[in-house]
């Protein structure tokens, strides 16, 4: 090798590293087009910006009676062993729910809150050339997961605040790889039937995906709701179910959800899922919780009640809503949800603004405890009074 060429190879070297060294990092086609995922505010956050106390939660959709004591007393007696790695495999937790669900294992996959699961959903299936498809105002998570993974997001527009499965069906191309669909929907509250399931899976090729999030199904007790699990035990190839411990059951704050479909699909989950996704905790206060039916009993009927009575003053001054099959009501005003939200932050009580779904005059107030309710009745009607 001569000199020159030596010199040559040298130059060009310190030229790719010049190059490099002056680039900016960036990300992936379509990561900074996503807006961050923002939760409803937390009690700490509001008394520490406004310096205020006495204030009620009804933002995020959490069940009132807190988690399970059975939940509470496992979590205490785990803790000292909270120095070890927890079951990256979660058999104990999955021995217990497929029990309750009255499914395999092999159909389960633990996930850091049903979160997690939705986003294997997109690194298990979805590709940069995919297409998927879900209704407007739908959770947000859907079209976050798609820009991650590079598809095109197909938002179909709703029929009176209701999710249209037919024109979901429609939708489907030769690119269609999943279709997500909310039972019932946040925050609309409203859900699709066992009937307009049944056409909508009929209607779907066996190569596409269909998620039905289920995180407010305990909720539920109507004889047209869809038993989707039905689906799994027949052994349909292209279904998969999401659900939560963070709703009915008290244990938002643990990150504790699950999915069920076929144990093929399962499988090729668990490649993509990160090992011990699933803390201690969360796993013996899941086990605990399932096992507490009077703790669920108790929270639906408190869920019933409190929906009688803010049904009951919505009607009263005439404010239009939602009718809602979850824990939560969409509540409509003439101007800006967002001022009205503004207004009750600065009294104490946390609503959540849904613009962002669509719905610029609008909150979504989760269904609290009966003296809660009355808490952001009396703001509320205070509220509506001096403006």
């Amino acid at each position: 090798m001569t000199p020159t060429i030596i010199r040559d190879t040298l130059n060009s070297v310190l030229s790719v590293q010049k190059v490099g060294k002056d680039q900016k990092m960036k990300p992936k086609t379509g990561i900074d087009e996503i807006q961050p995922y923002q939760g409803g505010k937390p009690i700490e956050e509001v008394q520490r910006t406004l310096g205020i106390d006495n204030i009620i939660k009804l933002a995020s959709n959490e069940n009132p009676l807190g988690p399970s004591p059975l939940a509470i007393a496992s979590m205490k007696e785990a803790m000292l062993n909270v120095n070890l790695y927890p079951d990256g495999n979660t058999y104990y937790l999955k021995q217990d729910l497929a029990k309750h669900l009255s499914v395999s294992p092999k159909n389960l996959i633990l996930g850091n809150g049903s979160n997690e699961i939705l986003q294997i959903v997109g690194e298990t299936f979805i590709s940069a050339n995919n297409e998927v498809i879900f209704s407007e105002s739908a959770f947000v998570v859907y079209q976050l997961v798609s820009k991650i993974c590079g598809a095109k997001s197909v938002i179909i527009p709703m029929l009176n605040f209701d999710q249209d499965l037919g024109a979901m069906a429609d939708a489907i191309t030769n690119r269609t790889k999943v279709i997500f669909v909310a039972n019932p929907n946040n925050p609309t509250g409203t859900m699709v039937t066992k009937d307009q399931v049944e056409q909508l899976v009929e209607q779907v090729p066996k190569h596409i995906l269909i998620v039905f999030d289920e995180a407010y199904c305990e909720y539920i007790d109507r004889p047209d709701y869809p038993e989707t699990i039905n689906y799994i035990l027949n052994e349909k190839e292209n279904i998969l179910i999401t659900r939560t411990f963070a709703k009915i059951y008290g244990l938002a704050g643990l990150r504790i959800g699950y999915g069920i479909s076929t144990p093929t699909i399962i499988d090729l989950m668990n490649r993509v899922r990160q090992p011990f996704n699933c803390n201690t905790l969360a796993q013996v206060a899941a086990q605990a919780a399932l096992k507490d039916h009077q703790h669920v009993k108790e929270s639906r009927e408190l869920n019933e009640k409190g929906k009688t009575q803010l049904y009951h003053f919505f009607d009263g001054i005439g404010l239009d809503y939602v009718p809602s099959e979850g824990n939560f009501i969409l509540v409509h005003f003439d101007s800006s949800g967002q001022k009205i939200a503004d207004l009750l932050l600065q009294k104490g009580v946390i609503v959540r603004p849904v613009a962002g779904y669509g719905f610029p005059n609008s909150i979504r107030v989760t269904i609290g405890t009966t003296e809660e309710n009355q808490r952001f009745i009396s703001t509320l009607t205070e509220i509506l009074q001096t403006t």
